[in-house]
Parts: structure tokens; sequence; C-alpha cells
């Protein structure tokens, strides 16, 4: 198959496209190499090339922008690096990026390991890949370029340094306060083992003469990787007794040991463990409080210091950013474990807690299920995900004191509540102390949806599938982690999902009927404005029929009312002043009012011309013996509606609407 307009293969096409970002004068960008002069006028007219690690870090993120959104009641800064990959934990990311900016700034937070503890699948690693794709991408950029030490040792060799050493260490310590004075270029830190034996010997070469010594240095640009461990570095705890500090701290290099003779020789050390390697970047712990204590207290000198201990050698100097995440039960014991107290003083503990709104988490589903390396074989019905939010969301609350947990639910998914404001969303989340530290995981329901997908007996990704294959995982304890106290728990919760459903599956049902009375609707709503206008104006309405005067229909007026809460004989006069005022506002802007502006007003006009024609819309099931042939027209119309306008499969709008006839023929459900 070839491309619209060339005769050239596709793929072919597509590898030109590849191939031509990756040119040689691309490659040279990225591996530009300069003198020490020409490094020091580039830092001084940009002194951020020679940012440390948090600085670093944190421009990154600032990069794509940051703004102050309203989001479910509340003013919050939304970082747009993190947007559209992490959802509902915005306070945890305010958290992080609170420490990157105090950082950034040299305060003593950069001194300190940066713990990102919560559940499982809570998001704590996802933040930490984020942090380091992006520290790569990053330096790919005129704005986040770094460089490196590279010695010119002869005519034709060069020598560049292993762990990406900041070039301005070569200026000696007792001018560096004057540079920072007069350029307001920061410099911390000394020169690496190796780097330091090849300044010595060129400065024996040449008698001292440093300008002579500056000769022979180059900067090299160098592109941050975690696959060619620049700039990154990642430990995983594994078995004491088999794990070596060497892979934090290098190792002796027993090929090079016989020429120098001297284990405490730079040239006879490999300087690549991680801590190394993370040199000007970012050092990833994973699950650091499972760590030996051994791999643990190496982080005592490298976080206040900014140094590693290596065997045989001074302390070597290290500016990374140390970032570990834990889970809930692992904390617990590390801070009552008297021993920890110098590791703990050295912490500074972000919690990255579960989402708690239900579109938030309806997001992190469809991220993890719908990515361009998944095959979605089965269609996916509407609000089949939300349930599955729902009750994940619900299992995360604390009982409130005031209200509903489905109403709580609602409150957090940015919703409005009758009787509940704004300012009541604050103080309700004042008083919990543990939400979102608990329940059940993404990563559980995200397992929960995937076997439903896959299972035999369901035909499209529907509610009911997932609701049931909630139940009987609660049941048969395939849950991981859940007790059995909670299990009972969560299949109440789970009954309140049900129940939701049933409202937004009736809601569906009754919308795709109802959209063929929308004439009647509007001439209902247009009938009831006239009347309450003249009546508000203590004016008459012409009859169409007879033309007659005639005083305002007081029936007709409190039939839609009444199906109003609330608008009771003696409050229907300021109801209806209240509507002329909103259509006189809405006239002076040159907008119309129709019976789907009012919310109240519209679900009293759905009730209304509901009732007027129940004998019309019988509702039936498909399956029913008793359903007639005109009745199957009527039914037909209606699943029409739901697979063309509400994007239902043709087997989802049958199965929901003989579901909702089934509740009706019960009378679990009603209409009115």
């Amino acid at each position: 198959m070839s491309k619209a307009g060339t005769d050239k293969p596709a793929a072919v096409e597509f590898l030109k496209q590849v191939t031509s970002k990756y040119t040689s004068t691309e490659y040279q960008r990225l591996h530009e190499r300069i003198s020490f002069r020409e490094y020091i006028e580039k830092v001084v007219k940009h002194p951020q090339i020679a940012a440390l690690s948090h600085e670093r870090v944190y421009n990154m993120v600032m990069s794509h922008g940051v703004e102050t959104r309203e989001i479910n009641g509340e003013t919050l800064v939304v970082y747009k690096f993190f947007e559209n990959k992490l959802f509902g934990i915005e306070d945890s990311i305010y958290a992080l990026m609170k420490y990157f900016k105090s950082s950034a700034d040299r305060l003593d937070t950069r001194k300190r390991i940066l713990l990102l503890h919560g559940p499982v699948s809570g998001a704590k690693s996802t933040i930490v890949t984020l942090l380091k794709r992006g520290l790569e991408e990053y330096s790919k950029s005129d704005e986040g370029a770094l460089y490196t030490i590279e010695w010119k040792l002869d005519d034709d060799r060069y020598q560049i340094c292993e762990q990406q050493e900041e070039p301005l260490h070569l200026i000696p310590a007792e001018d560096r306060t004057k540079f920072f004075q007069e350029f307001g270029v920061y410099i911390e830190g000394e020169l690496t083992p190796k780097n330091r034996k090849i300044f010595k010997e060129l400065e024996e070469r040449y008698n001292g003469d440093l300008n002579k010594v500056y000769d022979h240095v180059y900067c090299r640009r160098v592109v941050i990787s975690e696959q060619d461990r620049i700039g990154i570095g990642t430990f995983q705890p594994a078995d004491p007794k088999s794990q070596d500090m060497a892979e934090l701290n290098g190792s002796i290099d027993y090929s090079r040991i016989g020429k120098v003779g001297s284990e405490s020789d730079p040239d006879g050390w490999r300087f690549d463990g991680e801590l190394n390697k993370a040199n000007r970047g970012i050092m990833e712990f994973i699950e650091m409080l499972k760590a030996d204590e051994r791999f643990l207290y190496i982080l005592l000198t490298l976080s206040q210091e900014r140094q590693i201990k290596t065997p045989r050698f001074p302390l070597v100097s290290a500016d990374e950013v140390i970032i570990a995440h834990t889970n809930e039960s692992e904390y617990k014991e590390f801070i009552m474990d008297p021993t920890k107290e110098a590791l703990m003083d050295r912490i500074i503990k972000v919690d990255v807690k579960y989402n708690l709104s239900v579109n938030q988490e309806e997001k992190i589903y469809e991220k993890l299920l719908k990515s361009e390396a998944k095959k979605l074989t089965k269609h996916v019905e509407p609000y089949s995900i939300k349930m599955a939010a729902m009750f994940a969301v619900l299992t995360r609350l604390e009982d409130p004191k005031k209200m509903t947990l489905v109403q709580k639910m609602k409150l957090y998914n940015g919703e409005s509540i009758e009787g509940y404001k704004e300012k009541d969303l604050k103080e309700i989340k004042m008083e919990t102390k543990r939400e979102g530290l608990f329940g059940i995981s993404p990563r559980s329901m995200v397992n929960i949806i995937a076997n439903t997908l896959i299972s035999d007996e369901v035909i499209t990704l529907n509610a009911f599938a997932i609701m049931h294959n909630i139940h009987d995982s609660l049941q048969m304890g395939r849950f991981p982690k859940v007790s059995a106290e909670e299990a009972e728990r969560y299949l109440d919760l789970l009954d309140l999902v049900r129940k939701e459903f049933n409202e937004v599956a009736k809601a569906e049902v009754l919308k795709a009927f109802l959209a063929s009375y929308e004439p009647a609707m509007e001439a209902l709503c247009a009938n009831y404005l006239d009347h309450v206008e003249a009546f508000i104006n203590h004016d008459k309405v012409k009859d169409p029929v007879t033309g007659e005067d005639l005083p305002p229909d007081e029936t007709l007026m409190r039939s839609i009312e009444e199906k109003i809460g609330g608008i009771t004989e003696a409050r229907k006069e300021q109801f209806r002043a209240s509507l002329m005022a909103s259509i006189g506002s809405l006239m002076r802007k040159g907008e119309r009012f129709n019976y789907k502006t009012d919310q109240r007003l519209r679900k009293a006009i759905e009730k209304k011309i509901f009732e007027d024609n129940r004998n019309n819309i019988k509702l039936t099931t498909f399956s029913s013996a008793q359903t007639d042939s005109e009745n199957l027209k009527k039914l037909e119309v209606v699943k029409n509606r739901l697979v063309e306008e509400y994007g239902y499969s043709e087997h989802g709008a049958k199965d929901l609407m003989n579901y909702i006839g089934g509740l009706l023929a019960r009378g679990d459900i009603t209409f009115d």
C-alpha cells in the first residue's frame, strides 16, 4: 500500500521522516565540544546551563507552563507537565513542586531525600518516571543543555568524564565567591578523583600554570539518558546477602589494577555505581525502606553533604535529586524504629494518595485501557467505566458526618448537592485524616475491567458485567489485601453503585423516549411561560383556538410547579417572579430561554410530558411475549437513538432497555 501522492511504500516514507530528524547536524548539536573558555562565556550568558540538579528538574517542569484553575470548587495550581498524565492528585503534585521550588532556591530542602509515600498503585512510580523522561527530553533542548569535562590528553586523544561532572569545578575554590559576585553563577562541588588526577598531572607538567592546564580542557555536551546511564540512576533492593554496595558506589577495576599498582589509584576504580551515574540528575530508590541498612546509610552523607563515600577515596562530590518511594506499611515500621532516626531526619515525605474524583478516576482507566498499545476488541458501553470508578472512589472515602457517602462522592466530583456549598467541601476535607490512603487501587480496578473484557460470556463491556465481576471477586477473595470485613463493607458500597446506575440507566432510557416528544415539551414550556408572564403582570392570556382573553391557568402552572421540589403554594409567586427575571436577563444578552435553560423546570416539564403520555410510552422489553408490533416499532426507535446519539452498541441498547423494563415491572424504580 502506498501513501497518497507518492509511488514509494508508506513504510519507506515513514522511515524517511524518522531519519530526517536524526541528521549529523543534530548529532553535532547534542554532542557539541567547546573550549573551557567558551563554556565560561556561555554559562555567564545562560546561567541555567550550570543549574544544580534540583533547579534543573524544577526548570524542566516549569518550562511546560503553569496556571491556576478552579477544580471542584477549589483554586489549584496546575503544572502542565503532569497534565493528562496524572489525574486527581493535584495536592500531591503541588507538595512535590513546593519541594523542588525551595530546593531550586538552594534552601536546605535540597539536602533531604524526597520520599513519595502512599498506597500501592497510587502513581508514585509514575511520578518518578515522568520526571526522568522529562529530564531526558529537557537535556536535548537549548534551555536544558548540559556539559561535562572532556580532557584533551594529546593531539587526537580525548577522555570524557564518566560522571558528567560540572566543568565549573575546575575553577579554584578560593575564586568561586568572586565568580558568583560578578556573574551570579553558583559553583558547588569538587573534582572527582579521576578528573583531579588528570588535573594534577597537567598542573605538574606545566609547573602550576593554570592557563596552560585549561588549554587541555574541553566541555562536551551530554544528553541525560537512563538507558545510557547518564544522569539517571536506579536502585532496587534485593537479597542483602547477595547485593553488593558496588551497585551504588562502584568497584575495583581488576583489568587495570596491575597497571596502576594500587587500589587507591583513581584509574584502578570503576566509578560506575548508580549514585555516580545519577550525578547532575535523578537517583531513584525503588521501595527504599526495604533496603538493607548498609545501603541506606550511604544516603546520609549523600543527602546532607552532597558526597558519596567510596572505599579508599576521599568523599566524591555528587549533585543529584534523591527520590525514593514506599508504601504505608513499610513507612510505619520505619518511623517506629529508633535506629533509623538519623535517616528519618533527612527525609521530606510527600503523600501520594489515591484520587477521590470519579471523573478523574475514569481518565485513569481510559488512559490505561485505551493506549495505542492496547487492543479493545469489544465495544465499551457508556457509564461502564464510570461505575467502576464510582465503586473505587467510594472504597477510599471516610464516612461523612452530615451527608450520605454518595453525596460526599458527588461533592468531591464537583457536582452540586442541594444544601451544600463550596465552603462545605473544604470543611469536609479538613475533617478527614486518611482518605485516599486506603481502598481499592486503580490497578485492581483495571484488572477487573480487563478480566471482564476477555470473558467469553460478555459481548460488550457494560456496567452489569463489571459490577457482577466486582461482586464475584469480593466474594471469592480475589482482591489483594482485602479482609473479609472489608469485603462485606465493599459489597454494601457496590449496592450503592448499583442504585446509582439504576438512576443513570433510567435517565438514559427516559431521555431517549422523551426525545420524540421534544416539540411537545417546547410547546408546553412556552405555554407555561405565557401563563406565568400573565400572572406576574396581572394580565390575561389569549386562547389560541377561540381568541378570547382568559385569566392565567392556575391548574396548568401548578401541575408543573408541583413537580419541582420545594415550590409550594406559598412560594409559587416568588418562583414565577424569579423565572421571569431570568428570562429578562437572557433577553438583554440577546439569548433565548427554553425549557432546557432551567434544570428544575426541564425535569418538571419532562415529568409532566411523561405522565400525560404514559399510555403511549410503554416500557415493555424486547423479550416480552406481550410486546405487540406497534410497540416494537417504538422500542426500535428508542434503541436506534441510544445507538446513534448516546454511544451504545445495538446489543448494549437492548440490554439497557430490557434491564430498565424489568426494574419497572418489578416496581424497583419508577419514573415519577
